[in-house]
């Protein structure tokens, strides 16, 4: 009977011990801080948004704790790529050149190009349309670029800004007729401001995706399949909603799990014959 015991004793620790082991795996990850609604300083301390939450969710779905780092987007993959964090839960657009020295999820949002007018102006269904129109634009941004790039097809006039808030602000007091920006941020600006709208979504085909360190599939696989099932399950859209008020569209990269591992058409892609799914 002691023995008995004695045996029965240790395989309770070692079952104990196990489960307390795999309580404790804590994930390093990182995000931007200041990219609102994707991460922002909540009023009541820490930071809060969208992305804050879905690394939360997967941490929660796998079973672990997730240490979220807000730090400068400059630092975040350097810091990858040094060991500092396991992977990226900061918006990372999916770029061949950055595919060749990382390894991405599948995508888990569009990013395109959305343009913001106020509120009951006529709705606006090609760029052509804004021709002769002043679009207000962040100072340095891609989207500032992209517009002066297309000014003189367009013939738009474009006006940048300190901040993309001020570009919106020019909207809002008449000094601009649109601004464009990223369409999650723009889809948040509409939100917060009733006195503006969304306008034309101008489609780049690219999505965000969650980067992680050349050789750690397994780790990739992992995650991703959390997020395949967060897209099936519509905890994903339920996330776009509560952010950015906005319902993803059908066939898009927030309700639509691809299939293999990683993004198809860029280096890192894994084909497979898993089934996604919930567990």
């Amino acid at each position: 009977m002691t023995r008995q015991l004695t045996l029965g004793t240790i395989a309770t620790l070692l079952a104990l011990g196990g489960a307390a082991q795999a309580q404790e795996t804590t994930y390093t990850v990182a995000l931007d801080g200041t990219f609102a609604p994707h991460a922002m300083p909540a009023l009541s301390g820490g930071i809060e948004g969208f992305n804050v939450d879905l690394a939360n969710e997967i941490g929660e779905r796998l079973g672990v704790s997730m240490d979220i780092v807000a730090t400068q987007f400059s630092g975040i993959l350097p810091g990858l790529a040094a060991g500092t964090y396991d992977f990226v839960v900061a918006p990372v657009t999916i770029t061949e050149e950055r595919a060749g020295n990382l390894l991405f999820s599948e995508g888990y949002l569009n990013t395109d190009f959305q343009f913001v007018v106020k509120a009951g102006t006529e709705e606006i269904t090609s760029l052509e349309e804004l021709s002769g129109k002043t679009i207000a634009v962040n100072k340095g941004s891609v989207y500032d670029s992209w517009a002066r790039e297309k000014a003189e097809e367009i013939g738009w006039i474009v006006e940048s800004y300190g901040t993309n808030s001020d570009a919106v602000q020019a909207v809002v007091s008449d000094r601009a007729f649109a601004n464009v920006a990223g369409n999650t941020v723009s889809a948040w600006a509409v939100k917060q401001n009733p006195a503006i709208e969304l306008s034309y979504l101008y489609s780049t085909g690219l999505v965000w995706g969650m980067p992680f360190k050349k050789g750690d599939e397994a780790l990739r696989d992992k995650v991703e399949t959390v997020i395949e099932c967060l897209k099936l399950d519509g905890t994903m859209a339920a996330l776009s909603e509560k952010w950015f008020g906005v319902t993803p569209a059908s066939g898009s990269a927030a309700v639509t799990p691809q299939p293999g591992f990683g993004q198809p058409g860029f280096e890192g892609y894994a084909m497979d014959d898993h089934t996604p799914g919930c567990d």
